[in-house]
């Protein structure tokens, strides 16, 4: 059954994707299964996705019943689960007004369009420039795709859009020298995913905080991937005491329903986007707010973050531990539960290898293993990762 669906997949489906061989049936707390009743540990998420599991009855009931209610009535009317979600959110970020969209590139996209149109309303031009960082990643689309910092990406899909500049990571120095009068923001993930699993360092965050505070630039992170709980903190730029002009989030606020958020402050959301500026016809529909309502509030029922916290400091000691057993592996990075391990070589067969002995795992970049996992993880379930991945560093 599985080979079959996997050969007619290879048939349909547009190949811009090297799929693992597996096709996954359905799930249950930190377990997947495939079309053959084989378990999975997931340390995917989905990438970062599933952060309450699979399988949480709470959030399938809040999803069920909205579904039984209505699901779609657009824009031009108000719903109660967004108003709901957004109320949410915004106590949660301490930000001020939300744009709820498909995705996470949906909620760059926005980010950029709301920072250009302050920058338009305080001189009137429109070659504005964005700092962006090398190494970044901010989703696929032409906008977010221009301040994605790695060539490779963008290469074939050039120009973009434009008056883009990338500084380095955790170097205040080289995004200052790129600062001149047209620059409107300075983009980066709090913690870097796709590059590396590079968290912001104290220094970096601040010193472009005030950097942005002095010239009247905008500061927008990034927290698709770091946000929603992940580092131990509900927003990753917390755990800095900085605050963003403008916030994008997606992933785990929907844990498997399409949804993302740009979120802005009261000072850019007044200055910048109004009515036929922006708009989305699924974004924010009463099925993915209230999925991202139920989401919220069992983070907070359910004490996720402390989880996390005690979670992730267990996680980082064990792969401290395999590390210093490792001469391959050459580094060991991240917070709370987004970590990774660099090797000196490509992880491809050692994720391939934990496939096939039931653990998901996935890459950042061709030599780095990315640990992700549902926010519910336990210590137990992280002992029986360990094993199987030792065995599989030991193995090729």
């Amino acid at each position: 059954m599985m080979k079959e669906h996997i050969e007619e997949a290879e048939k349909v489906l547009l190949h811009t994707y090297n799929r693992y061989p597996v096709v996954f049936d359905h799930g249950d707390g930190v377990y997947l299964y495939d079309e053959e009743g084989k378990a999975y540990l997931d340390f995917v998420a989905g990438i970062s996705v599933f952060a309450l599991g699979y399988n949480n009855k709470e959030y399938n009931d809040a999803l069920k019943a909205q579904v039984d209610k209505i699901i779609h009535t657009s824009n031009y009317y108000y719903n109660v689960p967004a108003i709901e979600a957004a109320q949410k959110l915004t106590k949660a970020s301490q930000m001020d007004r939300v744009f709820f969209t498909n995705s996470g590139a949906e909620a760059i996209e926005g980010a950029i369009k709301a920072a250009r149109k302050y920058a338009y309303l305080k001189d009137g031009c429109t070659d504005h420039e964005i700092i962006a960082m090398e190494h970044s990643f901010h989703g696929r689309t032409m906008g977010a795709l221009s301040i994605t910092g790695n060539p490779k990406y963008r290469e074939a899909f050039e120009p973009g859009i434009g008056h883009i500049k990338f500084a380095k990571m955790n170097d205040l120095e080289s995004v200052k020298a790129l600062v001149t009068d047209k620059t409107c923001a300075i983009i980066f993930e709090t913690v870097q995913g796709e590059g590396g699993i590079y968290p912001a360092t104290d220094e970096f965050i601040k010193g472009v905080r005030a950097l942005c505070d002095e010239k009247d630039i905008l500061l927008i992170l990034d927290e698709v991937q770091c946000g929603m709980g992940r580092t131990g903190y509900m927003f990753a730029w917390q755990k800095y005491g900085v605050k963003p002009d403008i916030m994008t989030v997606a992933k785990a606020l929907g844990c498997g329903v399409p949804i993302g958020a740009f979120l802005l402050t009261e000072k850019v959301a007044s200055n910048s986007l109004v009515a036929g500026d922006h708009g989305t016809t699924y974004g924010g529909n009463p099925l993915v707010t209230a999925a991202a309502n139920k989401v919220l509030e069992i983070f907070e029922e359910s004490h996720i973050i402390s989880n996390v916290r005690e979670v992730g400091s267990y996680l980082y000691d064990e792969l401290e531990k395999i590390m210093s057993s490792c001469p391959s592996i050459k580094a060991h990075r991240g917070v709370g539960l987004i970590q990774g391990l660099e090797f000196d070589k490509p992880v491809a067969p050692i994720i391939n290898k934990a496939l096939e002995k039931g653990l998901v795992l996935i890459n950042a970049g061709t030599n780095i293993i990315r640990f992700v996992p549902p926010l519910i993880i336990s210590k137990a379930d992280i002992d029986k990762m360990t094993v199987i991945l030792k065995e599989c560093i030991g193995g090729v």
